[in-house]
């Protein structure tokens, strides 16, 4: 794990698609770019051209994976594309997507941002019945159940598939002639719609659109199916209506700040964020800093809310790719370090309110105190802009088992003295709940209060040898 960020839930993964468009797989290219933040391990871009689907996909960063000669032999006027972080299997390149195979009734690729709860259950039953995997991705599972179906229209049959599964997934998939677009029912995982001119494109965030100059049209409905071809966008409703549980954890941490998600800004969410924190553990202190990036405008709502001046406390360096190797322990902490150093004369004997949005591990966050100590601060009060993560994710975020994560093991008054730290205070749900103008039952929150919206992967155990039900009306309730 990238000790840098050990203390935080690892991003969850990013889908973009391009239908219409000329340079379709370029536009792809720079909207993975911009989704570069939910996942770094891996990256892949599908396109259609003349009816043949092509593809390249590789482990790393965007920019390393898709060099210019790579990028130029992508033709093809619509394109699908993702970024991986390994949720699910491991970060080798066979499970990096787009996934692509030909089948029955010719080619198709997908993208899957999200994860399946039941996909070990339907994965044994499929190699049962003969089926062969290349993966041990578990988008895998909605590839075969797609070619398996013997629906004629594609979109017919992807839809099939996604009735079979539950979970979280926000998805795109592609063949010859269009483009699938499907958000599950509870909608774990935002999914955007644009247009640029007239193409039609598809996001996991806003911020994606707008690196290609595409207009905001709407997000993906709840278990609502879009399909781009070249008679136009059309809707397809399939599933029962179900209450929405969109991740909360997308304000928090995910998403990137000049996104717009489930309706509003995350910008202005963390920094309400920030506010709240302040009003509900406010203390005396001198200047308010960020463990950066993803906490800047929770501290600056601190810093708003409590009339302590911010101040760039930690400067980041951006310009790290993955560290493969670490020098031995005569430097202390190389893994954080290489990526944060203390602006020691903004800091020193002072006293620091710091902020991170959560905390997971600890293990990170207890490198970054006793750097903030070695540079002689004199009291440092840590403020969690989340409350306490007790839980594993199952949708989509890489959560630690739960008893990897301290504050599952610790009390607040014990974390506080593990870390080092002068006092510590977390985020309330209600506080959290307040900043995104949300009653509890809008949102998933099982990470922080153990309510699960859907079964559980140990469920489905004793379940193996039971009669399927593959009506979506019971599956996801269940």
């Amino acid at each position: 794990m990238d000790d840098a960020h050990a203390d935080h839930p690892k991003h969850a993964c990013g889908v973009f698609g391009v239908f219409g468009h000329a340079e379709a797989a370029t536009l792809t290219y720079l909207g993975l770019y911009a989704l570069q933040h939910r996942g770094q391990e891996g990256a892949g871009i599908v396109c259609a051209d003349q009816g043949q689907l092509k593809g390249h996909r590789g482990v790393g960063l965007v920019s390393d994976v898709f060099k210019p000669h790579k990028l130029a032999r992508l033709r093809g006027d619509r394109a699908i594309g993702h970024v991986r972080y390994s949720t699910f299997g491991t970060s080798a390149l066979k499970n990096c997507q787009p996934l692509m195979v030909d089948y029955a009734r010719g080619s198709m690729a997908l993208g899957h941002n999200g994860n399946l709860v039941n996909a070990n259950r339907l994965r044994e039953e499929l190699e049962e019945q003969g089926a062969i995997f290349q993966s041990t991705t578990d988008s895998e599972v909605i590839i075969q159940l797609i070619a398996r179906s013997k629906q004629k229209r594609f979109v017919d049959a992807v839809i099939g598939a996604l009735k079979q599964v539950i979970g979280a997934y926000s998805l795109l998939a592609i063949n010859d002639n269009e483009i699938v677009a499907a958000r599950d029912p509870l909608g774990f995982r935002p999914l955007w719609i644009g247009r640029l001119g007239g193409a039609h494109v598809f996001a996991s965030e806003t911020c994606a659109l707008d690196i290609i100059d595409a207009d905001w049209v709407r997000e993906v409905e709840p278990g609502e199916v879009v399909v781009a071809s070249s008679r136009g966008l059309e809707s397809i409703k399939p599933f029962e209506k179900l209450a929405p549980k969109p991740c909360i954890f997308e304000f928090i941490y995910v998403a990137r700040p000049d996104s717009v998600i489930y309706g509003q800004s995350v910008d202005d969410v963390r920094k309400r964020l920030g506010r709240n924190l302040s009003r509900i553990a406010p203390v005396d202190a001198d200047l308010v800093m960020a463990v950066p990036d993803s906490s800047n405008q929770a501290a600056l709502g601190y810093s708003h809310e409590s009339g302590i001046p911010f101040d760039m406390g930690f400067i980041r360096n951006h310009y790290v790719g993955r560290t493969f190797i670490e020098p031995d322990q005569t430097i202390r902490d190389f893994g954080v370090k290489i990526k944060l150093n203390p602006a020691r004369s903004a800091i020193e004997g002072k006293r620091v309110v710091l902020i991170d949005d959560s905390i997971v591990r600890g293990t990170t966050s207890k490198k970054i105190i006793k750097m903030l100590r070695r540079c002689g601060v004199k009291e440092i009060h840590f403020r969690i802009s989340a409350p306490p993560v007790i839980n594993s994710c199952y949708y989509g975020i890489d959560t630690p088992h739960r008893d990897k994560l301290i504050a599952s093991q610790m009390s607040v008054p014990e974390i506080r003295d593990y870390l080092g730290v002068d006092s510590l205070e977390f985020m309330s749900i209600e506080g959290l709940l307040d900043a995104v103008g949300a009653p509890q039952d809008q949102y998933c929150l099982a990470c922080f209060n153990n309510q699960y919206p859907t079964m559980l992967p140990g469920d489905f155990e004793h379940k193996r040898n039971a009669p399927r039900h593959v009506d979506t009306s019971t599956e996801l309730l269940i």
